[in-house]
């Protein structure tokens, strides 16, 4: 079985068991979406969005998406993408990119299967363009006591997408508060859900406020805060103001759109004082009067005028009124709120299966608010008409089964649901199963045709013979079989057929459910014959289609012919091939008549058959008057006539679609048969309409129209009558009239009392408004009564009108039910109140409730007077009291009713003094205050003045305020200066008036860190790395204390790391600037650059960001894409691109190309240059077929950059020049040898010479060609004639010049002459040449050489060869001279003379010493003058004393020349060589001489220590440096009585002042000092006292308390006597040691030996090594730490059994010294060497010390330097120096105690391949090259140890080049390794900045001295620099480790750099980039440590 038919089977199987489908059932269904989009989809073009659409089906369905207009959607590369899985990708664009037609469309996504096809709603998709924009907040104007609205400002292009997150507040004190919306209704301040801030009750102190709204973007949730800061400016009532609404604000809206669920607000701003009322009203339909007020409940508030909405709903929609009323008028606004519920739809039933024939329907239930629409589609096709929620298909046919949807719509969003029609299952359309084939037969046979179909209901089968049914016949018989329930068989059996049998037979299959049928000839061999055809009629201007009805076979061709003619005649008709006639557009005149149709056959028979066609026309009307105009009771009469058309023709007449007949009002009269009449004469307006005649005929209908106006004049419908309406009600009036046309309806009012005078009523949308007639006043008020008049008019006839009287019934009202009013005491008051109503209208008052009698008090007065609205009554009081505090009421009556108001009256005075004023906090702009509240003279007090004023200020001039609201008694004063003397006071006021100031409080503010920044900051260019950064001090204003010093900061300009600090002293000349140059920064880089200035409490703000670039430099990268190309023999074209921007170190002016023929390159003279500032050049006028070399540079203002590789181009060829010299030579009677030299300027390869020879005689010239290798030629067969010769030489390019003539005559006699020419010949050294030397002459003559004038004595170097030349073998210096050859015979001599040349390797340029400083050395170079080749450069060879040799080369011509860079104090050896084409000569004698500068000095102890009671200071500027700089320092010191020293620092930089701290008062100390630079370093050791705590000196120690104790004990004879005796045998000991030693000693005496004792150990408290250092100062010593910056601490050693450490004294012997090892065991290292070392000795030390790779120790070079003065040496201790354990100098092995320990990263180590030699049994051949560690290469070398006398075992170990140990005392058992073991490279530290002071007792393990701690930071010391994203990750501390940050790239440059640490250009130096990438690889790395660091105090020294 077919694998998917099977498939299909399981499927239908499952399908079944799970639905019961049976296998009749239908198991398809048509798509219904699964996923279906949103209405809307908006995006940012920067995310890009994805639309999924999905449906379901059987089969599954399709998804496409197609456009609002049905087209497909394609996809749009990078912009749109269909996926196949049914999604719309829009992927993120740029915004140029955007495209209308594809981010603005309307798209729909549609899913089709065989069951029908279901589309989408709308989505509109947009896409939104990112674009910047702001927010702002504008002032907002309001009165006081008014609610204020500030709005959130916004583009309109983005308004849709913002939203207001929240607003924020602020005031002059920095306060802050942000709202949120929020349900909080009773709050002054509310969000409304629009997103406007709502404040009400508005008072002076919100005027003091800012306020900022922040916006999120809903799409790319973005926030905003607005970029300008809104505030509200309250005005004071000045008068009384009625209600203004802020109508033509964006403030008020008018039609408000919310969403189902959402909150709202309605606003209604008005301003006005008094405060108006605010009342909300609804209209509701069928209310009486119109409206109803709003009821406020917990979902709907009212906030002073503004109405919210919470969760609002659908019956929330209507229309509002907002009326605001106050004293003075009243204004009304309304708004339309629409509440949009979301739309949806669902149709009953979703599926539905119908019979055929039967009726079906489908109901739409749509929901949501509003529905605008509703409408019904058909498989994704709109059906037209069908909006109506109820779908109904009367009969059910084939065609209306599949897929509808209900679609329903508003403005903004659309909304579907689908449904499924299915036929009945037992109805199937007829299904033909099986037909019958087209054939051609003979005659005679019976025929039969078989049809059946299949179908539900069972079909009927009919049978046609060329479009004629067939019956049954006694020939044809039709016979229908019905095999099972739903097939039919049909047979039409044709007995004996005949050849007009044949024919077009057709099978049709039809029930009431469709049709189904099928067609085939059945030809019958025979004549043509053509079937009778009936009469054929046809309507004028259809198509007409004739079958021509032929038998017959075969048959050749089918015509048609009329009247004789073949058709076609016309464009009109078309034969097809199976003799079918067409004719479009049938026209009687043309088409009616007989058509015959002729069928041929080959043998020339035929046949025709006519038929008779008859064209009828439909009748054609005149057309009436379109529209006719008549008035009431008018005579109308229509006529319809017909101008062509078939008879009989029949009239009807319709009225607006509705049959007509005669009756008595209208009478039809039909005149002849083509006229019809209609005749109306009594028109009414009922009449009125559109009238058709119809007019209709057996070809079809036609008709015409005409429309019917009768003008009727208005008549009354509604006639106004007189009204009467209550006050503040609605009024309504109708007025409605009829006509024709419709009449105008319109009001008008009369201008006075009475009647007459009318003028139009204004309208608006708010109060007074007519709609259809009706005139509506709302809240209707005594002005609006008067007489009004109703006019209809339509222009027929006078029109209408109706006056009426409107009146207005009030009873007295008081529009303020209440108020107060004050008033102060001892002024008259008076009280007003204003009764408004019906008069008359009674008056009377009461005082708290209490009849007020006048009389009772002369001090009352009262008056009344009469107005137009009311009465007015006055209430005066004389001189008010206290007493007349108190509620009165004003009572109205009139006969409709009374009314009252209260007036609440408040006498009022000044407040008391205020009281208590103090001090609550202050700090240095800031001071709270607090006082008692005073008494506030019966009126709150409106605020506080805090006044305040310097203390050297004035009261009256001088004076500060700061308003206080009056409910406060706690306030701050702001913006005060810090550390100033101000004056305060306080003064209380209310609306009386202010009251005596209070006591004046003094207050002293606080310091703060400056508050601006410095000013005039300039930074100006020095050079290429340095930038002078100029500033002055900030404003004075802005010290907030004294100016301590700045902060430098600097920065790569594009660089987005912090800025690096440098540190400057304050100046305090305030007439200079202060200035800072920042060096070793990249040259022509923009730096950016800023400074700010720092007190003692810290920093202030930094400057401007200034922008510098350094000074250009060169480019260090040629130009790129150099190429070059020959033009012509004398020109070549070179082009080029720039150097990298990154490389060019500049502004690049131009380039110059440099160029030369390639053999004189190397001689600059030859060189020549083009400038240029092009990218491409010409270079005329070279030397042609020339080798050139050409190079080129870039320049900039800093000089020639780098050189390119030279390019190599020749120059095209060109004709030569002539030969140089032309010889004639007689060789016979009859022939003359011509010789001649080649051109000096050949232009070319030169391809042959021309010999030309002339007759003197004769004009004829002979030419000969000679090949280019031959430079003779013999002429022969001459005559005794003269003859002319000359020669031409060619190249590819042509012949050249000729040259000189010469001329001879053939004579029997032929002298000896030589053809050679004199020459110059140049040779190289050790090369060989012949000189050439050919004579001619008859006899053969004799032929000589002389060599230098001597006779030619042959050798085996000089050899005469058999053509005369002289061949010389190995050229040396002495062959160069003169050689001569002469040749004689008898008839004559010759002599020809050769200089030779020898280019030789140059000798030694003679090199002398010219001058020197500290970093150079100065020479004076003089070449040999015997020298023959030309020298092109020389090349200076140096080196240091014990370093590597470097070179550098010069040019030819400098011949004086400065070596940069050297390092100070050091000795150097120097030497020179030359060079030219043949090579480099020897080197000159080695010159030894060194740079100047020495060792530091140190200074006499006075002017360097400046002790104190616990700290000395250190005056480190007291050190002479010896003219080298100095690099370090090490500080050490110890108790006088101890023999432990204590490490401080060991790489304090110079500069400045330094304390070491945490001594014991009135203490003696012994203090060494190491002072370092590059030659040497000096030893300085002192002892001094600390002063006692009351700062007095102590006495020097006295010994003369110890002297009876020592006596004792010298007494003790049983105690000298063994110590004398161990002491002598001890130096016993030492002496025999030190013969045997010396005796074993090879070396000079100058050497020293190195020893080391191991009992010069630094041990701390409880023999723990100390590991606590000092603070290392910044580059400022006197300043604080630099922010951003880390400055070095001693890597720290964790404490564990290591028991002490030595350091190995570098000025012994130049060898390794090595001590015996203790007994143990031989170890095998990894290299197969042998260290001897103890069992047991690597057990548990893994954790004991902290394996450092980088220990940071500085100057080692000049330890090791042998020719620093003994002197120096002298004082030096073998504990002066730091050593770091490092496993690395043992490979990993144990070091016995004996052993000299190894140094690992020292500054001075030994060369490479530089080996030491150690062997007592061998000189050293030279002391070890001692090199800057960074540039020492890893590989090994071997030391050869040799043990001493105190072991006999020799030891042999590998020892890195850069790498030393430690060595340990007895009780140390390993070398501890490192992180950097074994890398070969010392990296140096960098310095890091020093982590905050710890505070004391954090660590029990912490010492107690040496060290500060936080609480030691007092007010007079420096603060803290500002915090560098660099610091420590955790405490110093801190034993678990800490992470060093990184340090300035300045300081590291200056530290590899100063000094020579690193040679430029040597061999194995490393670049500045690759050693900062070794520092910050070991910054990297955890450092562990426990250690403090010492904090400077700067105020303190």
């Amino acid at each position: 079985m077919d694998v998917h038919k099977w498939i299909k089977l399981v499927i239908f199987g499952i399908l079944s068991c799970k639905f019961g489908i049976t296998s009749g059932d239908d198991i398809t269904s048509g798509p219904v979406f699964l996923t279906e989009p949103r209405n809307r989809i908006d995006f940012s073009n920067t995310t890009g969005t994805v639309i999924e659409c999905a449906a379901t089906g059987n089969p599954q369905p399709e998804i496409i998406w197609v456009l609002q207009d049905g087209t497909k959607v394609s996809d749009v590369p990078g912009l749109r993408q269909v996926q196949s899985s049914g999604s719309l990708v829009f992927p993120p664009f740029r915004a140029e990119d955007y495209r209308q037609e594809v981010h603005a469309q309307t798209y729909r996504c549609k899913g089709t299967n065989a069951v029908g096809t279901i589309v989408s709603r709308d989505v509109q998709v947009r896409a939104v363009v990112s674009q910047d924009y702001d927010v702002d907040v504008n002032k907002e104007y309001v009165i006081r006591g008014n609610s204020a609205i500030v709005k959130c400002l916004y583009p309109s292009f983005v308004a849709e997408f913002l939203v207001v997150d929240s607003w924020i507040s602020e005031t002059e004190t920095e306060f802050r508060e942000v709202y949120l919306a929020s349900t909080n209704h009773d709050s002054k301040y509310l969000v409304l859900p629009s997103g406007e801030l709502h404040i009400r009750d508005v008072t002076p102190e919100d005027g003091f406020k800012t306020f900022r709204c922040r916006t999120k973007h809903r799409l790319t949730g973005e926030t905003k805060l607005s970029a300008t800061a809104g505030r509200l400016v309250i005005t004071e009532p000045v008068s009384k103001t009625a209600p203004k609404l802020q109508i033509g604000s964006n403030i008020a809206n008018f039609v408000v759109k919310v969403v189902l669920g959402n909150s709202t607000d309605l606003m209604c701003p008005s301003q006005a004082f008094p405060v108006p009322a605010v009342r909300w009203y609804k209209f509701i339909d069928g209310q009486v009067g119109g409206k109803l007020p709003v009821k406020l409940d917990d979902r709907v508030k009212q906030v002073s005028g503004t109405l919210i909405i919470r969760d609002a709903k659908v019956g929330d929609s209507g229309k509002y009124l907002c009326v605001v009323n106050n004293s003075v008028g009243g204004e009304s606004v309304e708004t339309i709120l629409t509440v949009t519920a979301p739309l949806s739809a669902s149709v009953e039933p979703a599926s539905q299966t119908a019979e055929y024939g039967r009726p079906a329907v489908f109901t739409c239930n749509p929901e949501g608010n509003p529905i605008k629409s509703l409408s019904w589609y058909k498989d994704g096709k709109a059906l037209p008409g069908a909006n109506e929620s109820v779908l109904k298909i009367e009969s059910v046919k084939k065609d209306d089964k599949g897929m509808y949807q209900c679609f329903v719509r508003n403005d903004h969003e659309s909304a579907q649901f689908t449904a499924e029609l299915k036929l009945g299952g037992k109805f199937d359309p007829p299904q033909l199963l099986s037909t019958f084939p087209e054939r051609t037969i003979q005659p005679g046979p019976t025929v039969s045709l078989k049809c059946s179909a299949s179908g539900n209901p069972l079909p009927e089968i009919t049978w046609e013979i060329d479009g004629k049914r067939i019956t049954n016949t006694d020939r044809y018989q039709i016979n229908q079989l019905t095999p099972s329930a739903s097939e039919v068989v049909s047979f039409l059996n044709i007995s004996s057929i005949t050849t007009n049998d044949g024919g077009l037979y057709v099978c049709k299959a039809s029930s009431k459910v469709g049709v189904s049928e099928h067609s085939a000839r059945q030809n019958v061999y025979g004549m043509p014959f053509v079937k009778s055809m009936e009469k054929m009629s046809i309507v004028a201007g259809e198509t007409m289609y004739i079958n021509c009805p032929y038998a017959g076979h075969p048959i050749d061709s089918i015509s048609w012919e009329r009247g004789g003619r073949i058709l076609p005649i016309n464009k009109r008709q078309q034969i097809y091939p199976n003799g079918t006639l067409v004719v479009e557009g049938v026209q009687r005149n043309a088409d009616q008549g007989s058509y015959t149709c002729v069928v041929k056959s080959s043998p020339g028979y035929s046949a025709k058959g006519t038929v008779e066609v008859q064209v009828m026309e439909k009748p054609q009307l005149l057309p009436m008057t379109p529209s006719l105009d008549t008035s009431d009771g008018g005579f109308v009469q229509l006529t319809c006539i017909v101008v062509s058309g078939d008879l009989p023709i029949h009239f009807s007449w319709l009225l607006d679609g509705h049959s007509l007949t005669s009756s008595d009002s209208v009478s039809i009269v039909n005149v002849a048969q083509q006229t019809g009449l209609l005749i109306m004469r009594q028109v009414t307006l009922e009449q009125a309409g559109k009238y058709t005649c119809r007019v209709n005929n057996s070809a079809g209908v036609s008709e015409v129209e005409a429309e019917v106006r009768v003008k009727v004049p208005p008549r009354w419908i509604i006639e106004p009558t007189d009204k009467a309406f209550a006050q503040g009600s609605e009024a309504k009036i109708e007025c409605k009239a009829d006509g024709f046309p419709k009449p105008t309806l319109s009001w008008k009012r009369a201008t006075g009392s009475t009647p007459g005078d009318y003028r139009d009523i204004k309208t608006n949308s708010g109060t007074v408004r007519v709609e259809d007639g009706t005139l509506t006043m709302s809240n209707i008020q005594k002005s609006s009564e008067g007489y009004y008049l109703c006019e209809a008019s339509n222009g027929i006839g006078a029109g209408l009108s109706a006056v009426i009287y409107v009146s207005v019934q009030a009873p007295p009202h008081f529009e303020i039910k209440f108020r107060n009013q004050t008033a102060r005491r001892n002024e008259p008051v008076v009280l007003q109140c204003e009764a408004k109503g019906e008069k008359p209208i009674g008056i009377l008052w009461n005082m708290n409730n209490k009849r007020l009698e006048p009389k009772s008090d002369n001090r009352y007065t009262i008056r009344e007077e009469i107005l137009q609205s009311g009465v007015m009554s006055d209430l005066s009081i004389r001189k008010l009291d206290r007493s007349d505090s108190a509620l009165y009421t004003c009572v109205a009556t009139n006969a409709f009713g009374s009314d009252d108001t209260s007036i609440n009256l408040i006498v009022q005075e000044v407040p008391e003094t205020p009281s208590g004023l103090k001090v609550l906090d202050k700090s240095g702009r800031v001071v709270q205050l607090q006082w008692t509240a005073p008494y506030d003279g019966n009126a709150p007090i409106t605020r506080y003045l805090i006044e305040y004023k310097l203390i050297k200020g004035d009261w009256n001039n001088d004076i500060e305020r700061v308003l206080v609201p009056g409910s406060a008694t706690v306030a701050g004063v702001y913006n005060l200066r810090p550390s100033t003397n101000y004056h305060f006071r306080l003064i209380a006021e209310n609306e009386v008036g202010a009251s005596e100031p209070s006591s004046t409080v003094t207050i002293v503010t606080a310091e703060e860190v400056p508050s601006g920044p410095p000013r005039g900051v300039k930074v100006e260019a020095l050079d290429q790395s340095t930038l002078k950064v100029m500033w002055k001090p900030p404003s004075r204003e802005h010290w907030n204390g004294d100016i301590l010093g700045y902060y430098v900061g600097y920065k790569l300009g594009s660089s987005d790391k912090p800025f690096l600090f440098e540190t400057v002293e304050f100046n305090r000349d305030h007439s200079k600037e202060h200035s800072l140059q920042i060096n070793n920064l990249k040259t022509y880089t923009e730096y950016s650059v800023v400074v700010q200035a720092f007190n003692k409490v810290g920093a202030g703000p930094m400057s401007e960001e200034v922008i510098q670039f350094t000074g250009e430099g060169t480019p260090d990268q040629p130009p790129q894409d150099f190429t070059c190309a020959t033009l012509t023999s004398t020109t070549i074209g070179v082009s080029w691109s720039s150097p990298p921007l990154a490389n060019a170190n500049g502004v690049i002016k131009g380039y110059k190309v440099i160029y030369a023929p390639a053999k004189l390159w190397f001689d600059e003279a030859s060189k020549d240059t083009k400038i240029t500032s092009q990218s491409e050049t010409v270079l005329h006028g070279l030397k042609k077929y020339t080798n050139y070399s050409i190079t080129i540079l870039a320049y900039t203002g800093g000089g020639d950059g780098v050189k390119a590789t030279p390019m190599h181009c020749y120059t095209e060829q060109d004709v030569p020049d002539a030969p140089q010299s032309v010889k004639a030579l007689q060789m016979s009677p009859e022939s003359i040898l011509i010789s001649w030299l080649s051109p000096e300027y050949p232009n070319g390869i030169i391809t042959q010479y021309t010999v030309y020879v002339q007759e003197a005689e004769r004009e004829e010239i002979r030419s000969h060609r000679v090949p280019s290798f031959q430079l003779s030629f013999e002429a022969s067969g001459l005559k005794e004639d003269r003859y002319n010769f000359w020669v031409t030489a060619s190249t590819v390019i042509g012949e050249g010049e000729q040259s000189k003539q010469v001329s001879i005559s053939p004579s029997s006699r032929v002298p000896a002459k030589i053809a050679s020419f004199d020459d110059k010949f140049t040779v190289n050294f050790k090369d060989d040449i012949k000189l050439p030397c050919q004579a001619v002459g008859i006899p053969v003559p004799e032929l000589q050489w002389r060599i230098k004038g001597s006779a030619f004595v042959p050798s085996d170097r000089h050899r005469l060869l058999p053509d005369g030349s002289l061949l010389i073998r190995e050229v040396s210096r002495d062959d160069a001279g003169e050689y001569s050859c002469s040749v004689e015979n008898p008839y004559g001599q010759d002599t020809i003379s050769h200089i030779l040349t020898v280019h030789a390797p140059p000798s030694p340029p003679a090199v002398s010493l010219t001058s020197s400083t500290t970093s150079s050395i100065s020479i004076k170079l003089k070449p040999k003058k015997e020298e023959t080749a030309p020298i092109y450069s020389y090349i200076v060879h140096y080196k240091p004393e014990f370093g590597e040799w470097e070179q550098i080369q010069i040019a030819n011509s400098q011949l004086e020349y400065t070596v940069e860079g050297l390092q100070c104090g050091q000795k150097y050896q120097l030497y020179a060589s030359a060079q030219n084409t043949i090579g480099t000569g020897e080197g000159s004698e080695i010159i030894h001489t060194r740079t100047k500068g020495s060792g530091p000095t140190k200074p006499e102890a006075s002017k360097f220590l400046e002790p104190s009671s616990n700290s000395v200071t250190l005056h480190l500027g007291t050190f002479s440096d010896g003219g080298c700089p100095m690099l370090y320092f090490v500080v050490e010191y110890k108790i006088r009585s101890s023999s432990d020293w204590t490490l401080v620092t060991n790489s304090l930089k110079p500069g400045g002042n330094f304390v070491v701290l945490d001594l014991a008062p009135g203490s003696w100390y012994n203090l060494k000092v190491t002072a370092h630079n590059n030659a040497g370093f000096a030893v300085a050791e002192y002892e001094f006292a600390t002063l006692t705590v009351t700062g007095a000196t102590i006495a020097p120690a006295s010994d003369s308390a110890n002297n009876e104790e020592i006596l004792k004990l010298l007494m003790n004879l049983n105690l000298i006597v063994p110590i004398c005796a161990a002491i002598l045998v001890i130096i016993a000991a030492i002496v025999v040691i030190i013969v045997l030693k010396r005796s074993n000693n090879h070396y000079p005496k100058d050497d020293m030996v190195y020893s080391q004792s191991v009992n010069h150990s630094t041990l701390g408290k409880q023999n723990q090594l100390r590991d606590e250092l000092g603070y290392i100062p910044p580059p400022n010593r006197k300043l604080p730490p630099v922010p951003g910056n880390n400055y070095n601490t001693v890597d720290r050693i964790k404490r564990g059994t290591l028991r002490s450490h030595a350091t190995w004294n570098p000025r012994q012997k130049h060898m390794y010294e090595e001590l015996a090892l203790e007994k143990g065991t031989l170890r095998t290292l990894p290299d197969g060497s042998h260290l001897y070392a103890r069992a047991g000795d690597f057990a548990g030390m893994e954790d004991e010390i902290a394996p450092y790779a980088t220990f940071h120790l500085l100057g080692f070079r000049e330890e090791m330097d042998p020719g620093l003065p003994s002197g120096q040496m002298q004082g030096m201790n073998p504990q002066q120096f730091q050593t770091m354990p490092h496993s690395s100098g043992m490979n990993g092995g144990q070091m016995d105690s004996n052993f000299i320990h190894q140094r690992n990263a020292s500054q001075s180590m030994p060369r490479q391949q530089a080996h030491l030699a150690v062997a007592p049994q061998r000189p050293a051949d030279f002391g070890p090259q001692y090199d800057d560690p960074a540039n020492c290469e890893d590989p090994g070398y071997q030391y050869a140890q040799t043990q001493s006398q105190y072991g006999g075992q020799s030891v042999t170990y590998d020892q890195p080049s850069d790498a030393y140990g430690t060595r340990s005392n007895p009780s140390m058992r390993r070398s501890v390794g490192g992180p950097a073991a074994g890398t070969g490279r010392m990296i140096l530290p960098p310095y890091p900045e020093p982590p905050a002071p710890p505070t004391r007792g954090i660590s029990q393990q912490q010492p107690t001295n040496n060290y500060v701690n936080s609480s030691m930071y007092s007010s007079n010391q420096f603060p803290p620099p500002p915090p560098s994203t660099a610091d420590l990750s955790t405490s110093s501390n801190n034993d678990s480790g800490i992470t060093e940050g990184s340090e300035p790239d300045n300081d590291r440059d200056q530290l590899i750099n100063r000094g020579g640490l690193m040679k430029p250009g040597s061999r194995d130096a490393l670049t500045t980039e690759e050693m900062r990438k070794l520092i910050e690889k070991n910054e990297a790395s955890n450092h562990v440590g426990n250690g403090l660091t010492a904090m400077y105090d700067t105020v303190n020294v």
